[in-house]
């Protein structure tokens, strides 16, 4: 299994995710606000906050867990709708999981995603 973590521009979420809906099988998605900055520093961003003197950008954080065969079609998905080609459209992390459970019913693994 893997876990594909994304950050993502915020106005481009709903793009995303209407794309990630059409994927057969997913398990579902976790969505969270979230804010960072970057090798720049949020100097000349827009859309940059101010916390304690520091600049941050507010972000979109998408997280997942699937199956090893659908991690590309995922990763694929997220990259093409969220892509502006400027500075700052984001990263996706894809780490392996070792194992998953499902605090409900117990279950284990690929059954508990």
């Amino acid at each position: 299994m893997k876990e594909i973590k994304a950050i993502i521009r915020p106005f481009k979420l709903l793009d995303v995710t209407e794309a990630l809906q059409k994927i057969e099988g997913l398990p579902g998605v976790t969505v969270s606000e979230i804010k960072g900055f970057g090798k720049s520093r949020a100097k000349n961003a827009k859309d940059k906050v101010t916390y304690e003197l520091v600049e941050f950008i507010p972000r979109i954080k998408l997280e997942v867990v699937v199956a090893d065969k659908m991690a590309d079609e995922v990763v694929n998905v997220i990259q093409k709708y969220s892509h502006t080609g400027n500075t700052g459209d984001g990263k996706i992390f894809i780490i392996n999981v070792e194992e998953v459970v499902k605090i409900r019913t117990n279950e284990r693994g690929k059954e508990a995603v």
